[in-house]
């Protein structure tokens, strides 16, 4: 599945050390995307996701049961599209 993460962008925020991209998906899941000195593969210019579910945290999602850090965005876009295909 190909999948126009930009439309289900819903917030960009830019951090003191770094940034965050946050999704939301008609299924009640989303994520928060961030880079900054302090997350997980930050340092080295990679992306940590966590997956949220109607705005918080989820760790039941069946993605992961915490953050996933080290990411290229590559695999950002691979997570992103499992999270949108989550069914409800």
């Amino acid at each position: 599945m190909k999948l126009d993460s930009n439309i289900y962008l819903v917030k960009k925020s830019k951090l003191e050390e770094g940034i965050q991209y946050e999704y939301s998906f008609p299924n009640g899941y989303g994520a928060s995307v961030i880079k900054t000195t302090f997350s997980y593969g930050g340092d080295a210019g990679l992306w940590e996701l966590a997956v949220l579910y109607q705005g918080e945290l989820c760790y039941t999602s069946g993605i992961t049961d915490d953050v996933i850090g080290h990411l290229t965005s590559k695999d950002v876009k691979s997570l992103l599209e499992r999270i949108y295909a989550i069914e409800v």
